[in-house]
């Protein structure tokens, strides 16, 4: 009945959207969690651990994705299957050759040696689960989509913090991780499940190596892109721990953290809902839509950071006095460089729209920058990153690409 109203996909929208916010609102609890019940060297680690896994899972995946999904668009639904297929045999090719050099992580001190085997069971995982996610997304399957990253991120965070609030012995990196493990599988699982009617009848076919190699060529750009870039984002953090102690690296993780949580709010509330239309725009070559479009965009993000960049200082106070440790208090200014980072990056954004009423080219470039910066999947606004902002190259011109091909995942 609902459907002949319009009413079905509008409750689907508004189960997606809740989903989503939902598992934001997780993610963010969990870091408050983490910062309160284990010790500064504990939670220090874990952010370590997070920025090195992030790091791999994009080295692991290689950018395929972005040739795949392409390749998926362009197919009929029986079709499928063979592209599944042939995308998880390049993966395993991959871990092949990518696997061992993870080890380096280890080699070079970057994480210690008794997380080695988290390390790499949850790169496997979290690999997996994110491309199945993707895949979902590639197949317009934007609800099974958000719920299979709720499982992913937002579920095991809520049994985390419920479980470490009410069992003191359960307060340890061994539980996250091995909750976060189970986030994963259960994430695989659900993506299987909802791909069961999928028809299977075209990886009966051979492997199609021709493909393959194609794809491995068009990502190889987008990869050396992404990683010289996402590298900015991880290496603040090991820069922190070498230059500090472990109780401003904690104070880092967290504040980071915050920040973090600005940009996957701003993010869900309204690059979600304008990005279509200015992407509809650069697509159908409509140099003044595209601008206008693209001023929109800005204007309501740079009103919303700074609504949010409010809320996040104001209440800062009262959420540092629950966690309950002096560390965060004496580096709170950790977090007005962070937030500082991020306000001054929309507002660069949004100015130089105003100077650019011309070109579509201009416009374009600039939402080169907020598509690249906003969609990491390890989002963070540090000193470096406000130092790239500022600097912003070219390079970024090929994840604008990218990201029109899949935008939930890296996200969310």
């Amino acid at each position: 009945m609902f459907g002949v109203f319009g009413l079905d996909n509008f409750f689907r929208r508004i189960i997606n959207i809740a989903l989503r916010m939902t598992t934001l609102g997780a993610k963010f609890a969990l870091v408050f969690v983490l910062a309160k019940f284990l010790s500064e060297a504990e939670f220090g680690l874990y952010g370590l651990f997070s920025a090195a896994l992030g790091y791999m899972v994009m080295a692991l995946g290689f950018d395929f994705y972005t040739y795949a999904t392409r390749e998926l668009i362009n197919k009929k639904a029986n079709e499928w299957a063979e592209v599944f297929r042939d995308q998880f045999v390049f993966y395993l090719c991959a871990y092949i050759f990518i696997l061992p050099l993870c080890v380096l992580v280890f080699v070079f001190g970057l994480l210690p040696w008794q997380v080695l085997i988290w390390f790499f069971v949850l790169l496997v995982v979290e690999h997996f689960s994110q491309e199945v996610n993707r895949i979902l997304v590639a197949i317009s399957r934007p609800l099974q989509a958000s719920i299979v990253l709720f499982v992913r991120h937002g579920l095991w965070a809520v049994i985390v913090a419920v479980v470490m609030w009410f069992l003191p012995g359960l307060r340890s990196l061994d539980f996250v991780f091995v909750a976060w493990v189970f986030g994963g599988l259960g994430a695989l699982l659900l993506a299987v499940v909802f791909s069961r009617d999928i028809d299977r009848g075209g990886i009966k076919s051979p492997i199609n190596w021709g493909w393959i190699k194609i794809g491995f060529l068009v990502s190889v750009p987008f990869v050396i892109s992404t990683l010289s870039l996402k590298a900015v984002y991880t290496a603040d953090r090991y820069w922190v721990e070498h230059f500090n102690s472990v109780e401003v690296l904690a104070a880092y993780v967290l504040f980071a953290g915050l920040a973090n949580s600005i940009i996957s709010f701003l993010d869900a509330s309204v690059f979600s809902f304008v990005y279509p239309g200015v992407v509809s725009a650069a697509g159908k070559k409509d140099g003044n839509l595209f601008v206008k479009k693209f001023k929109e965009m800005a204007v309501q993000a740079s009103v919303v950071t700074i609504a949010l960049a409010v809320l996040v200082v104001g209440f800062s106070d009262v959420l540092i006095r629950w966690i309950g440790k002096l560390s965060y208090f004496n580096n709170i200014e950790i977090l007005y460089w962070v937030v500082a980072a991020t306000v001054v990056f929309l507002h660069h954004v949004l100015v130089e729209s105003r100077h650019h009423d011309g070109g579509e080219h201009a416009a374009e470039k600039l939402l080169e920058e907020i598509v690249v910066l906003l969609r990491l999947p390890e989002k963070h606004f540090s000193v470096f990153a406000l130092f790239h902002l500022v600097n912003q190259s070219d390079q970024t011109r090929s994840h604008f690409i990218a990201d029109d091909e899949n935008r939930d995942d890296d996200g969310s």
